[in-house]
């Protein structure tokens, strides 16, 4: 609840010299603000970035059902949460523009295995 959302507080750092304390919602000054979603990991090919992918249903009045949409949110990975892979369920949470298509950052490791 430190950074003003209830998800847990991972570990310090293991090499405090050289974490990166700018853009960590945990033990630096990024702060969180907006809204929170959830989604799954479906890249990892870009350092300290995932791109999370999120469905949803959209109500159609002219045919009155629903309809699949998806989009996809490019959010940085703090590195106290490093060891995201794809397939990972993760919570983001909306924050300060952190570069020109960078506006999330995770905050939890929904997966079993974190």
């Amino acid at each position: 609840m430190a950074i003003g959302i209830d998800v847990p507080t991972p570990p310090e750092p293991d090499n405090p010299e050289d974490y990166d304390y700018e853009k960590c919602p945990f033990y630096g000054q990024l702060s969180v603000r907006g809204q929170t979603r959830e989604g799954t990991v479906v890249s990892t090919d870009m350092a300290k970035t995932v791109i999370v992918e999120r469905e949803y249903d959209v109500f159609v009045p002219k045919y009155d059902r629903y309809m699949k949409r998806r989009s996809r949110i490019p959010a940085h990975v703090p590195g106290v949460l490093d060891s995201l892979e794809v397939g990972d369920e993760v919570t983001i949470a909306e924050t300060r523009p952190l570069s020109k298509t960078k506006s999330h950052v995770v905050v939890e490791n929904l997966s079993g295995d974190q």
